[in-house]
């Protein structure tokens, strides 16, 4: 039996004190596992690390053990095929903020540090900048699925000089989700697609005058929702805005600031609040709305349209807290327009999640071999199977087992050929929190106006007046 609630003692960080760190500590040896102390890990220093034990830290949402059964599998292979390997087990039970600064702060010590980490695209280069992850350039390289992964989702782990920091193995997508039965309440057809954003305003309208109670509409936005905010609200609206209207250029390797429509992105959302197009101040500030949509508000037909990623249909599988069979008749999906239906005409946005080797590796060789058996073509079919996640491989979505696991999954997978990834540089987060923390104005009475130009004041605070450049158009 795992037990997920003994305590880690973490290395302190200054200016920081988080909680402390409640998490399994499992070792597979030759294929069998067993629970070992917890102080084994907290005591041990630097130099009496074993070289023939590898260790893998990854998150863990709750009691779920998605990521504990994928690498288990690939853990009990390995050991069984090296007998004289140790795999560990190092699960972080966090949200996902806590998760980046408890990974942190193992890597911030020999003594602590995992040997393979399990990172999101969005703090990857963050953790660069920060000297916890090494290149691996020159491993990836001879890896016979590198070819195999979506050019975007390669540029994600690669860092500005041209080097890789990672394996990417999962990916997002996002678009709109809208109930059926809303929509007919309010005259509107099932097949809906919009065109602009002012399809979708319209369509917001007509349920909000319609005898319907459902919200029209809801876009994350706020401080309280974090990335999602950013992400899965702001920038699905800001790359559909035209040219030249991203955070980031990659050319001149600055920020952007002054962009009309950085405003006009902020503009579409203050028109929610003003019109009555979307959930109350509320709901959008409380921290637990992702929860309230998927457990109640979009099942019981109580919000008609929703911006949000691939994986959200989880929440609804026979084994989900809120099961939701009927979810594919009931639920349309559509792609979001740009903002006049110019350029491409829809947009999306990708994330996803790697494997990165860090500074305090014991055994780089090593901790990529195992590496390689976790990112085996079949293993990660299973695992994307399980996950509900899109792929970035082009070998595992060939796989007829994967094109079935979901309604939904090859839309969400087509999707990603088009896709725009997050600027991931080490100032993206604490950009990311001044996009939040502008929308979080314009929701509660800024202009979008002022709060674009407290954004670029931010901005320019964050990364330096010579790093910032005046918006193209």
């Amino acid at each position: 039996m795992i037990d997920h609630d003994e305590e880690v003692p973490v290395p302190p960080r200054p200016l920081h004190t988080p909680q402390t760190d409640r998490r399994t500590f499992l070792r597979f040896t030759a294929g069998a596992a067993a629970v070992l102390p917890l102080t084994v890990l907290a005591g041990c220093s630097g130099s009496s690390r074993d070289p023939n034990s590898i260790r893998i830290a990854f998150q863990q949402f709750g009691s779920g053990t998605i990521k504990q059964e994928w690498i288990t599998t690939a853990a009990q292979e390995f050991s069984a095929e090296n007998p004289e390997l140790t795999v560990e087990l190092v699960p972080i039970v966090a949200s996902e903020n806590d998760y980046f600064t408890k990974n942190e702060l193992l890597m911030s010590s020999p003594r602590t540090s995992p040997d393979l980490v399990y990172e999101d695209s969005f703090i990857l280069l963050s953790d660069v900048g920060a000297d916890y992850l090494q290149p691996i350039t020159d491993l990836v390289e001879g890896f016979e699925h590198w070819d195999d992964i979506a050019d975007a989702s390669k540029k994600a782990v690669t860092s500005e000089d041209g080097e890789a920091y990672g394996v990417p193995i999962t990916t997002d997508t996002r678009a709109i989700w809208f109930h059926r039965d809303v929509f007919e309440q309010a005259g509107l057809p099932p097949d809906w697609q919009p065109g602009s954003w002012e399809d979708i305003l319209e369509a917001a309208r007509a349920i909000r005058d319609s005898d319907s109670e459902a919200i029209p509409f809801f876009l994350f936005a706020g401080t309280p929702q974090g990335e999602k905010a950013s992400m899965q609200g702001f920038e699905m609206l800001l790359y559909g805005t035209g040219d030249g209207s991203g955070l980031y250029d990659a050319e001149t390797k600055k920020w952007i600031l002054g962009s009309r429509g950085f405003v006009d992105s902020l503009t579409f959302l203050k028109t929610l609040f003003d019109e009555e197009l979307t959930a109350s101040l509320g709901q959008h500030l409380d921290p637990n709305i992702s929860e309230t949509i998927y457990s109640s508000l979009l099942p019981d037909g109580k919000l008609g349209m929703l911006v949000d990623g691939s994986w959200i249909s989880q929440n609804w599988t026979e084994t989900a807290a809120r099961p939701w069979p009927e979810w594919p008749e009931v639920i349309g999906l559509a792609d979001m327009p740009t903002q006049d239906g110019g350029g491409t005409g829809t947009i999306t946005l990708a994330g996803g999640w790697g494997l990165s080797i860090p500074e305090y590796v014991t055994d780089r060789d090593v901790a990529y071999r195992f590496l390689e058996k976790l990112v085996s073509t079949q293993t990660l079919v299973q695992y994307a199977i399980a996950d509900n996640h899109i792929t970035v491989r082009s070998d595992v979505a060939e796989k007829e087992e994967y094109l079935g696991y979901s309604p939904a999954v090859e839309y969400f997978t087509d999707l990603l050929e088009t896709a725009y990834y997050r600027p991931a540089l080490p100032a993206y987060p604490e950009v990311s929190s001044a996009i939040q923390e502008a929308m979080e104005a314009v929701m509660t009475g800024t202009s979008p106006d002022a709060a674009a130009a407290a954004y670029d004041a931010t901005v320019t605070d964050i990364v330096g007046p010579e790093n910032v450049q005046e918006a193209s158009a």
